[in-house]
This record gives C-alpha cells, sequence and structure tokens, in this order.
C-alpha cells in the first residue's frame, strides 16, 4: 500500500492538513504549544483564568479537539488584548469562567461528534423526504 503526502496548501485561508498531520495531530501540538509561550506572557491572574478556561472547554471538543482551535486562539487574543489595556480578568470573564466556556461553546458552534452525527441524519432525512 502506498500513502501519498500532499503538502499543504492554502484554500480561503485555510491549511489544508496532510495525511500525517490528521493522523498524528501535530498540527494541534504544534497551535497548543504557540498558545502556551503567548500565555506565559500574560500577567498571572489572566494565566489562572486561562488554565481554568483551557480546562473547562475541552469538555466541548469534538473526537479529535480541532473544532477548539479557532475558539482557543480567539478567547487567548480577548485575554492578551485586555490584559494590555489593563483590565482585570474579572471585567473581562466575570467570576463564571465555566458559564463562560459553555456560552462560549454553544455560540461558536464547537459541535461534538453527536452534534455533527444529528446534522447528518437530518440532511439525510430531508433528502429521502425531496425536501
Amino acid at each position: 500500500m502506498v500513502v501519498r503526502i500532499i503538502k499543504n496548501e492554502r484554500v480561503k485561508g485555510e491549511t489544508i492538513m496532510n495525511f500525517w498531520e490528521k493522523i498524528t495531530g501535530s498540527d494541534m501540538t504544534k497551535e497548543m504549544k504557540s498558545f502556551e509561550s503567548r500565555v506565559k506572557k500574560l500577567p498571572a491572574d489572566y494565566q489562572a483564568a486561562w488554565g481554568e478556561i483551557n480546562a473547562n472547554l475541552w469538555p466541548h471538543s469534538d473526537f479529535t479537539g480541532r473544532n477548539l482551535i479557532p475558539i482557543l486562539d480567539g478567547v487567548l487574543g480577548l485575554l492578551e488584548e485586555t490584559a494590555a489595556d489593563g483590565q482585570s480578568v474579572q471585567e473581562v470573564l466575570g467570576d463564571d469562567i465555566k458559564g463562560f466556556c459553555s456560552a462560549l461553546a454553544s455560540e461558536e458552534g464547537a459541535k461534538t461528534i453527536r452534534d455533527k452525527w444529528r446534522e447528518q441524519l437530518n440532511k439525510n432525512i430531508a433528502k429521502k423526504l425531496g425536501k
């Protein structure tokens, strides 16, 4: 069996992962290391908040966790901007970080595998019914 590895290409601003990256998750490892290096530049209270956010968002991930990478990137960007503006973590996130993460994951569309199956089932049923 021959496996052809295709180089990454840019399509509408997104990277198409090659087979090896999909299997090993090396793309996610690179992203998480990048996030951690950015977090180290934040004040201590923001670093603690990031730890809580990171822990509370992962239950909303799909099988691979790739659906959370854009959400984590956006949250980290928010933390970086507000830290630079001198705001406190409580002003930005409030006291309920777990609730913030739940709301963020549902609003941003962090779909679990169950959600994807449900959508596919609905599409198949609609197709069979001729809609």
